[in-house]
């Protein structure tokens, strides 16, 4: 521009467009909206709401899946480490379980766990593993159009209640299922509140009314998300930065990783392999000892320097039978040995007879298995009573001759 002769700054044209468009700006509509009247048990809504709470000492943000039943505004909120899908799924049943029924209709956001395209107009494709939820409950999903969130205004308002009324002051708890148990006692004390639309009922009256109208919940959906994994050579699987253990004998093999709100499930072979209680943290090892018996069996060294094997929580006698049996010659070997045996009958009877050794006073590998061998034996078989029928009345006589008739009367010398 001064290129061309012009003596102004940058700002001066700023200034100008400015004035410019507040001169010829068209005067300002304010938007109207039709007030909606939804029938019991017809539709709920759904959001999600960010958080700042204290968890065991820790400040944490954290996700709120906010439900509102549309005709009894009854709500329901739980609490979350994560926006996930296997989340949403955990929160569904924990909705329905309160409402006590499903209602018709769900209506969400574009959410990326439950829609996968937004299509023309109100077309949708809804996310393979979300529609196995809906049609399992038997309800309808709606997306809203994008960037409207007065098609879901109730659940939309809620969140920032819930968060004046619940989160202010910060919520501290110890966890999250006692979080989770706090934020459900509050859902039923507000519904004390009186409804919006039917005063001077209450909320709480109108959403007894509604329950019936809510379709019954025959079954709990498996709200899982699946991966395909391949075991590491140390019996692991990767799961968001942290480590979970799977039986030796699947090392190197594929196995199917099922991730669900509060556990991890391994699953191989048609059948349950392994189950951790989630974590959420960042490279932390979560081992089951039993898993590694196979491996110890062969290196049975790896007993006392193992990872596995260092914060194992095992009974109070046989952790004091454990260390006293490794300090006497390969006495790392003697102890798996009573590990496989306990593999199989438990680790009561190990204990029990753990006790029996203390109290002996002679601690050795061979006094605790032939302690543990006594209590594990199989009871003998309890003696038949048979009639008087069935008794023999006469005991045939002992004929050894009936032997040299066999070989034709010869005898041999």
């Amino acid at each position: 521009m001064q290129g061309e002769g012009y003596q102004g700054a940058y700002d001066s044209v700023q200034r100008f467009v400015k004035q410019w468009k507040a001169s010829h700006a068209k005067p300002s509509v304010k938007e109207a909206f039709i007030p909606l009247v939804f029938a019991p048990g017809d539709a709920c809504q759904f959001d999600w709401s960010q958080e700042h709470v204290e968890i065991d000492g820790v400040n944490q943000t954290i996700k709120v899946a906010h439900f509102r039943l549309a005709h009894s505004r009854q709500m329901f909120v739980a609490a979350y480490p994560r926006e996930t899908q296997e989340m949403v799924f955990d929160a569904h049943n924990r909705a329905f379980a309160f409402f006590g029924g499903v209602p018709q209709r769900l209506i969400y956001d574009n959410l990326k766990t439950v829609v996968d395209a937004i299509l023309v107009g109100k077309d949708r494709q809804f996310n393979r593993r979300f529609m196995a939820l809906a049609n399992h409950y038997l309800f309808e999903p709606v997306a809203c159009t994008p960037a409207s969130g007065w098609e879901k205004g109730q659940v939309e308002n809620q969140v920032g209640n819930v968060r004046e009324w619940l989160f202010t002051p910060m919520a501290r708890f110890k966890s999250f299922d006692a979080l989770n148990e706090w934020l459900t006692t509050r859902c039923r004390e507000l519904a004390g509140r009186a409804h919006p639309a039917q005063a001077p009922r209450t909320i709480a009256e109108c959403f007894a009314q509604e329950v019936p109208s809510l379709r019954p919940i025959t079954s709990r959906f498996d709200g899982y998300v699946e991966q395909m994994m391949r075991v590491s050579n140390t019996c692991l699987v990767r799961v968001d930065r942290n480590r979970y253990s799977v039986p030796a004998t699947y090392a190197g093999k594929v196995v199917s990783v099922r991730l669900c709100a509060h556990q991890v499930r391994i699953a191989a072979d048609s059948q349950l392999i392994a189950q951790h209680g989630r974590r959420f943290g960042r490279d932390q090892l979560i081992c089951d000892p039993w898993h590694y018996l196979s491996v110890l069996e062969k290196k049975p060294g790896a007993l006392r320097n193992g990872a596995p094997f260092q914060d194992w929580d095992l009974p109070q006698p046989i952790r004091v039978v454990r260390d006293r049996i490794l300090k006497q010659p390969k006495g790392d070997r003697a102890f798996v040995e009573l590990l496989l045996v306990s593999r199989d009958v438990g680790l009561e009877p190990l204990q029990v007879a753990c006790e029996l050794v203390l109290d002996g006073g002679v601690i050795t590998a061979a006094v605790v298995m032939n302690e543990l061998r006594r209590l594990t034996a199989a009871s003998p078989p309890t003696p038949l009573s048979l009639p008087d029928q069935l008794r023999l009345q006469v005991e045939p006589m002992a004929d050894c001759s009936r032997y040299d008739d066999l070989r034709g009367g010869q005898y041999v010398h």
